[in-house]
């Protein structure tokens, strides 16, 4: 089989791979875009049923094209996939699904690197790895398989009706893990959420959702993350037409809140004493919040109505003035349970010096130490909103521009006539 050439390989057809598309091709650059599934599959058959949008339409999308119906809106995972497969039809997307890319390497004595797939071999001047944060599920060696308990990923959660008959621990607080335990606990399941720490902005605030005020506050600007808050998680929520998640709330349509998940043993689970100021560093985050966009509403003298009962809490649950620190799961009915903990990166594939010590990418904004590789699609490439629809768009237009600038520089060609003149020297 002869091998392929071509300037630019994408690998990853998801939002990251779809924008670098667009891009590419406004530069005239030519690519292919690989992705080893259906576009955008990680919307589809990586996340649970009810699962919509984080942000509204209006906000969260690409700059050239809007969702169908009210910016409003929080739309569900499947009219998100849709998006994205009438995105590449629009700009006519070179991708070929269904190819699998099982290593990436060097081209030995010239510039490039060869990309080997399932399907035959592909050498590329420029690889763009677009294969996003959402890898290898990341679940904490805490709970042996002997406990008899039956434990999932949050990316293998589908609906409650999946589950056995009897309580639930969810781990993890941030988007998925509150929306998750929310949905079991609304299904009339017994749930156990172990929160650590976080943050807890309001979905709105005074008439505009919470997206619009980190835009008119500068806070989408970061460009990186605080020291020690790049794997803080965003309790936020776009279900049921968008809301604040409100522990306190939960605790009082019945679910126990509990502390880190710290450890297990013959006693049972132990959790970390933590649970209490967890929920005040959240109300922290969610107060500083509502005082910045006051102080903006002041000062720029906005006509947006007061909303004092934002500023309303309910009494602390019982179990945060007194957690739970263990929990016998057998006597508590417990079951399952769903690990909301996040993903680690696999990059075992790529041969290529572009990794820290740590494994993980060295790059800036997505520029990675070896020339020609690149990264797109992970938390904090180039700020804040990269994790956003809308940042990763904006991130593949800089990563475009520097391969476009890159190839205009290999493809420089002294003026042969002035290059046989000889260079006079200075009197």
């Amino acid at each position: 089989m002869a091998t392929e050439t071509v300037d630019t390989v994408v690998i990853g057809g998801g939002q990251a791979g779809i924008a670098m598309s667009e891009h590419l091709g406004l530069s005239g650059i030519p690519h292919i875009v690989l992705e080893r599934d259906r576009i955008a599959e990680r919307w589809r058959s990586g996340r649970w049923d009810s699962l919509v949008a984080n942000g509204p339409a209006w906000h969260d999308r690409f700059p050239n094209m809007e969702f169908p119906g009210s910016g409003d809106d929080f739309v569900p995972k499947e009219g998100v996939a849709d998006y994205f497969e009438a995105y590449a039809r629009r700009i006519g997307a070179p991708v070929r699904c269904g190819v699998e890319v099982t290593r990436l390497s060097r081209l030995e004595g010239r510039p490039g690197f060869r990309v080997e797939t399932g399907s035959g071999e592909i050498e590329a001047r420029h690889v763009v790895v677009a294969t996003g944060p959402f890898q290898t599920p990341a679940i904490p060696p805490i709970v042996p398989a002997e406990a008899g308990i039956t434990q999932i990923h949050s990316s293998e959660y589908r609906n409650p009706a999946q589950l056995a008959p009897g309580a639930v621990l969810v781990v993890g607080a941030g988007s998925s893990g509150v929306q998750i335990a929310d949905e079991l606990s609304r299904a009339g399941r017994r749930v156990y959420l172990s929160v650590g720490p976080h943050d807890r902005p309001p979905r709105s605030y005074r008439g505009r959702d919470f997206v619009w005020w980190l835009g008119v506050l500068g806070k989408w600007d970061a460009q990186v993350a605080a020291p020690g808050s790049d794997h803080v998680t965003i309790a936020v929520s776009g279900a049921r037409g968008g809301e604040t998640i409100d522990f306190r709330r939960l605790a009082a349509a019945g679910m126990t809140l509990v502390g880190r998940t710290e450890g297990y043993d013959a006693q049972g689970l132990h959790f970390a004493p933590d649970l209490p100021q967890n929920i005040a560093r959240g109300d922290a985050n969610y107060l500083s919040l509502l005082d910045e966009a006051d102080a903006y509403i002041a000062r720029n003298g906005l006509d947006l109505p007061e909303e004092p009962a934002a500023r309303e809490f309910l009494p602390l649950p019982d179990c945060v003035t007194t957690p739970l620190l263990t929990l016998d799961p057998a006597a508590a009915g417990v079951t399952t349970i769903i690990w909301a903990t996040g993903f680690r990166n696999d990059y075992s594939w790529m041969e290529v010096d572009a990794f820290d010590a740590e494994g993980r990418p060295d790059h800036l904004r997505g520029v990675s130490r070896e020339r020609g590789i690149y990264f797109l699609g992970l938390p904090w490439l180039s700020g804040r909103g990269s994790s956003f629809i809308w940042g990763v768009w904006h991130d593949a237009k800089h990563i475009a521009e520097h391969i476009d600038i890159q190839s205009k520089y290999l493809a420089y060609q002294p003026d042969a006539e002035s290059a046989d003149q000889p260079v006079r020297e200075e009197a």
